[in-house]
C-alpha cells in the first residue's frame, strides 16, 4: 500500500489514495470516499508534541484513578468497620467487589477497545468512575456501598484496554512507546502509595466519605477534557468502517460471557475460601463451576471462526506470550501482600496511626517511580535479562521481610531496604513484562492484549492474597496468634517460593530471538522480521509507478514532494 505525499502551502502530508486499481474497486464506493476524507483530516491533525503529552497525562491519569480506588479504601476500612459496624468477612469485601468486576471485565473492555473506537470506551469508563464514586461517598450501609464498589470495578475496568489501545496509536514509535509505557505503569505503583496516604489524612482530617469524592473531583474534569482532547479516529480505520452488525457479531458475545462468569465465580469462589474455609460449599461449587466454563470458553473459542474469538487460540503462541503471562501474575500479587500485611501489624499490633503507617509505605512508591523511566532499556538489553533482574530483587528483599519485621525497630534494618529494592525488583518486573508482551502481538490486538495483562494483575492479586490469608491464619493459630510475626514470616517464605519457580520459568523457556524485532502481522504468530526478497522490491516498483501515475491526476497543489513511501 502506497501514501501520496502532498503538499499544501507549507505543509505536506501523506494521504492513502482512495483510487484501488483493482478491477473490483475501480468506482470507489461512498465509504472509500469518507475513508479518504478521514484519513486526510486525521493526518492533518496529527497532534504536536504537546498535545501527545496531554494524552500520556491523560491515560497515566485513569491508571492512576483505578489504583488510587483500591489502596485508599485500605485506610478507611477501620472506619468503615466503625460507621457502619461491618464485620471482618464484609470489609473484605469492600476491596474484593472492586477487583472481583475490575478483572472479569477487562476482556470484554478490551475487545470493545479493539472492534470499537477505544475512545467511546475510555470517555465512558472515567465518566462512569466519577458518578459512581459520587454515589458512593452518600452511602452509608454496607450491602449499596459494596455494590457501588463492584460498579466501579466495571467502570475502571473499561479505562485500562481503551488507554493502552490509545497509548499504542498515540506513541507508535518502540522507544517511544516503551517510555510510555513505563510512565503508565509507573502511576499505577505511585498511585498504590499515595492512595493510602491520601486515604489516611481524609480518615483522620475529614471524613471517610472524601475517599470517594476525591475520585469524583479529579474524574469530572477528566472525562471532559477527553472528550476533545482525544482525536475522534485514533484507533484503527479499518475496524471502524465496518457495519455496525459486523462489529457486533466480532465482539464473540458468547465466549465472553462464559469467560467473564467464569471468572467472577472464581474469583469469588478463592477470595470466600479465606474466611469461610476452603472446604465449605460456598467455595467448592462455584470453584468447580468455575473452572468448567473456563475449559467450555477455551473449546468455545477453537470451533467459532478465528478473527471473531475473544482471545483466538494463536494468541498464546505468539513468541513468549504465555510465559509472559505467567510473569505477569506476580508484580500486584507482591506490592499486595505487603500493603495488606503491614498496614495491619502496624496499625493493629503496633498501634500507629494512619498517617504514619501510610508515610513508612513510602519507599514503595518512590522506588516505583523511579524504575518506571526505565522504558528504554528495553530497546538495550533483552527484556529476559531485566526481568530476571526485577525478580532476583523482589527474592532479595522477601528473605529480608521474613527473617525481620515484628518488631518496630526492625524498620530501617530490615523493612527499608526491602521495600526499596523489592518495590523497584516489582516495578522492573513489571514495566518490561508490559512492554514485552505488547511486542509480542499485533498492535491491532492492543486492547484484548491490554486486558490480558491487567487481567493477569488483577489474578495473581487475588488469587495470591486468598492462599497468603490462608497460610497466616494456618500458621498464627498454632504460634502465638496475630500478635506474633510467625504466620506474616511464612507468608513471605511462600512468596519466595512463587518467584524462584518464575525465575526458573523465565530462565529455561523466555526464547530471546526475538528480541528487538517488529511486531508481528494479525493472523500471523511468527514475530521475525522478514528479509527484503527480490518479488519485494518488485512489488515496490510498482508501488512507486502506480503512485506517479496517480499524482499526475492530481492538482498541482496537490501533487506529492517527495517520492511515494512504503507503508
Amino acid at each position: 500500500m502506497c501514501l501520496i505525499h502532498v503538499g499544501y502551502g507549507d505543509a505536506s502530508y501523506n494521504v492513502k489514495p482512495f483510487i484501488h486499481l483493482d478491477r473490483e474497486s475501480f468506482q470507489p464506493p461512498l465509504r472509500q470516499l469518507v475513508a479518504l476524507v478521514d484519513n486526510f483530516l486525521v493526518q492533518c491533525c496529527l497532534p504536536p508534541r504537546l498535545k501527545r503529552l496531554t494524552l500520556l497525562f491523560l491515560f497515566c491519569l485513569a491508571q492512576f484513578l483505578d489504583s488510587f480506588n483500591n489502596s485508599a479504601l485500605f485506610s478507611a476500612i477501620p472506619a468503615l468497620e466503625v460507621s457502619m459496624g461491618m464485620t471482618e468477612s464484609q470489609s473484605t469485601w469492600i476491596i474484593s467487589g472492586f477487583q472481583l468486576t475490575f478483572a472479569s471485565f477487562l476482556l470484554i473492555s478490551g475487545r470493545i477497545s479493539d472492534v470499537y473506537n477505544p475512545k467511546t470506551a475510555f470517555v465512558g469508563g472515567v465518566a462512569g468512575l466519577a458518578v459512581i464514586s459520587l454515589c458512593a461517598g452518600f452511602v452509608n450501609d454496607t450491602i449499596p456501598l459494596i455494590v457501588l464498589r463492584a460498579l466501579t470495578g466495571i467502570a475502571s475496568s473499561m479505562t485500562i484496554p481503551s488507554a493502552l489501545t490509545l497509548l499504542v496509536n498515540v506513541f507508535p514509535d518502540p522507544l517511544e512507546q516503551a517510555r510510555a509505557i513505563g510512565l503508565f505503569g509507573g502511576c499505577g505503583c505511585v498511585a498504590n502509595v499515595l492512595g493510602l496516604m491520601i486515604g489516611a489524612m481524609f480518615v483522620e482530617w475529614t471524613s471517610y466519605h472524601f475517599v470517594f469524592w476525591f475520585v469524583t473531583i479529579v474524574a469530572t474534569p477528566a472525562a471532559l477534557a477527553c472528550v476533545f482532547v482525544i482525536p475522534p479516529e485514533i484507533s484503527n480505520t479499518k475496524g471502524n468502517l465496518e457495519p455496525a452488525a459486523a462489529k457486533w457479531k466480532s465482539l464473540d458475545l458468547l465466549g465472553i460471557t462464559i469467560l467473564t462468569a467464569a471468572l467472577i465465580l472464581f474469583i469469588f469462589a478463592v477470595t470466600s475460601g479465606s474466611t469461610d474455609g476452603w472446604a465449605s460449599v460456598m467455595v467448592l461449587v462455584p470453584l468447580i463451576i468455575s473452572i468448567l466454563m473456563v475449559i467450555g470458553f477455551f473449546c468455545w473459542e477453537t470451533i467459532i471462526p478465528m478473527d471473531k474469538a475473544a482471545i483466538p487460540p494463536r494468541t498464546w503462541f505468539y513468541h513468549n506470550f504465555s510465559v509472559l503471562f505467567g510473569v505477569a501474575l506476580f508484580p500486584f500479587l507482591w506490592w499486595s501482600t505487603v500493603f495488606s500485611i503491614f498496614t495491619t501489624l502496624w496499625q493493629n499490633v503496633f498501634e500507629w496511626s494512619a498517617i504514619s503507617s501510610a508515610l513508612h509505605m513510602l519507599p514503595i512508591g518512590v522506588a516505583a517511580f523511579a524504575i518506571s523511566f526505565t522504558g528504554p532499556l528495553s530497546r538495550m538489553f533483552s527484556p529476559k535479562w531485566i526481568i530476571l533482574t526485577g525478580l532476583s530483587f523482589c527474592m532479595v528483599a522477601t528473605v529480608l521481610l521474613a527473617l525481620g519485621g515484628g518488631r518496630p525497630e526492625e524498620y530501617w534494618p530490615y523493612i527499608f531496604p526491602a521495600f526499596f529494592v523489592g518495590s523497584a525488583g516489582a516495578m522492573l518486573t513489571y514495566t518490561h513484562t508490559n512492554i514485552a508482551i505488547f511486542q509480542a502481538a499485533p498492535s491491532s490486538m492492543a486492547g484484548t492484549v491490554g486486558a490480558i495483562f491487567n487481567g493477569a494483575l488483577q489474578f495473581g492479586s487475588a488469587i495470591g492474597l486468598a492462599g497468603v490469608s490462608s497460610i497466616e491464619t494456618s500458621v498464627e493459630a498454632t504460634h502465638g496468634g496475630s500478635h506474633e510475626y510467625s504466620g506474616r514470616a511464612a507468608t513471605f517464605w511462600f512468596l519466595f517460593a512463587i518467584m524462584s519457580i518464575e525465575f526458573i520459568s523465565v530462565s529455561i523457556v523466555y526464547d530471546r530471538s526475538t528480541d528487538h524485532k517488529p511486531q508481528p502481522k494479525h493472523g500471523d504468530p511468527e514475530n521475525l522480521a522478514r528479509r527484503s526478497t527480490d518479488c519485494d522490491e518488485k512489488l515496490k516498483d510498482a508501488n512507486n509507478e502506480s503512485s506517479v501515475s496517480l499524482d499526475s491526476r492530481l492538482p498541482s497543489r496537490w501533487r506529492k514532494r517527495d517520492t511515494c513511501t512504503e507503508v
